[in-house]
């Protein structure tokens, strides 16, 4: 009876996917399907209900539509242009600056703002025409866009990484999470970097004007405001000051106070951003909350077991057996939104991982390292489609420019799984984890 409910979860989900069926659809309407094969109709719906119901029913979860509020009143609240100046003030004289500046100020305005989809649409409205006056292709610019607005879901704070902290059944904290993030994320961008630092030496790419010292430190000045929510919000939640809830609450009053100081921010503003945030809200949690009776489901038939003793008894490579977990991954990333993917498999893969020795807080940068490359790629991912419709640029177009720095990415993705330190180093700093 369980190998026949496996089946039909699996091929029914996958089966409403392929005819187009929201995630969020697909996810409840197999998991009600399964359900109706060990029990009853009337308990099997009032089961999946209320599954949905307790699995959001959590204080944590509250991050999320504070940090997506906080995220829509920073996008417009003036916080991208002054952190773009800042980064060109830094390094925009290098050869093919500007693309340098990109990736720092997608990492700088993604960490403060928690959202990869607002960073791409800030900075790449902000920096794609200035790129193209300056000689850079407009599929370039788009591409790097695309894959630098990643970094801000591994630096915190990060929504993904609060679902992730749901999803490991409390074995993995917020707070060590935030910390850990740093250094997978700062790697991603000097990977970044790298590539195109190998793409401006081939191509000529022009440099910026230097600018004095004088105006850098105005720039810094300028975005200094901004920059120290970082402190506040990850400094707070890591000194015990307050909860990852009650920092993102004070994300919100101060992205709206900094609005005001800005100037940028009216109030005629407040009701587009509310009703923005609500639907980004809306969204999210029926995500998760049809993802928490999938997990519930699994643990039900006792998939996450069978898997860990199928593939750490029949593979007896721990090499393998994580490389295998990585190409799913990745696979999945294709065509699945970071959350439901995050809720679904984290259960799945976390026994098999830690069965392995792999630390949670690891397992949990491996994850979403591997879903940020998956939102860079199609046929569903994201962010591809957001940088290039900001970009004005076929997607098709973007694709050939992208591939070496989503390389660049898969090889960041490998050094963490395989060298754990580098993301736990910090946490034990902090004495997070043992």
């Amino acid at each position: 009876m369980e190998t026949i409910s496996i089946l039909v979860l699996f091929i029914s989900f996958i089966g409403l996917l392929a005819y187009g069926v929201p995630v969020a659809y697909s996810i409840g309407i197999s998991t009600t399907l399964t359900l109706l094969l060990n029990i009853v109709f009337m308990p099997a719906t009032t089961t999946a209900a209320q599954r949905m119901t307790t699995g959001i029913d959590n204080f944590a979860l509250l991050a999320i539509p504070f940090f997506i509020l906080a995220g829509e009143l920073m996008n417009r609240g003036g916080i991208a242009k002054r952190l773009i100046d800042f980064a060109k003030s830094l390094i925009g004289s290098l050869p093919g600056g500007l693309a340098y500046v990109n990736i720092i100020a997608a990492m700088l305005f993604g960490a403060i703002s928690g959202s990869a989809i607002a960073a791409a649409s800030a900075i790449g409205s902000t920096l794609t025409d200035k790129m193209e006056k300056e000689g850079y292709p407009r599929e370039f610019s788009a591409s790097v866009n695309i894959s630098s607005s990643t970094t801000g879901l591994l630096i915190p704070p990060s929504n993904v990484l609060i679902v992730y902290a749901l999803a490991s059944g409390g074995t993995a904290s917020v707070a060590a999470l935030f910390i850990a993030g740093y250094a997978p994320g700062i790697l991603v961008g000097l990977a970044l970097m790298f590539m195109v630092f190998l793409y401006a030496k081939r191509k000529n790419l022009p440099r910026a004007p230097r600018v004095s010292f004088k105006q850098l430190l105005i720039d810094f000045k300028n975005a200094f405001l901004s920059l120290t929510l970082l402190v506040i919000v990850v400094g707070g939640i890591v000194a015990g000051i307050f909860t990852a809830t009650e920092a993102a609450a004070i994300a919100v009053v101060y992205a709206v106070l900094l609005g005001f100081l800005n100037r940028e921010l009216k109030f005629t503003d407040f009701r587009p951003i509310l009703l923005q945030s609500a639907k980004t809200t809306a969204v999210v949690m029926f995500l998760i909350a049809t993802s928490m009776a999938m997990s519930w489901l699994f643990s039900f038939e006792g998939i996450p077991q069978m898997l860990t003793s199928l593939l750490v008894e029949s593979v007896n490579n721990p090499f393998l057996v994580l490389l295998l977990i990585n190409i799913t991954l990745l696979i999945v990333g294709t065509f699945m939104d970071m959350t439901p993917a995050v809720l679904i498999f984290t259960p799945i893969f976390l026994p098999v991982a830690m069965a392995l020795g792999m630390h949670p807080v690891q397992f949990g940068m491996v994850i979403v390292l591997n879903l940020c490359i998956g939102v860079c790629t199609p046929p569903v991912g994201t962010l591809l489609f957001v940088g290039s419709g900001v970009a004005k640029v076929p997607v098709t177009k973007v694709i050939a420019p992208l591939l070496p720095l989503l390389g660049a990415m898969v090889l960041i993705l490998l050094i963490i799984t395989y060298f754990g330190e580098i993301s736990l180093w910090l946490p034990r700093l902090f004495g997070l984890i043992e």
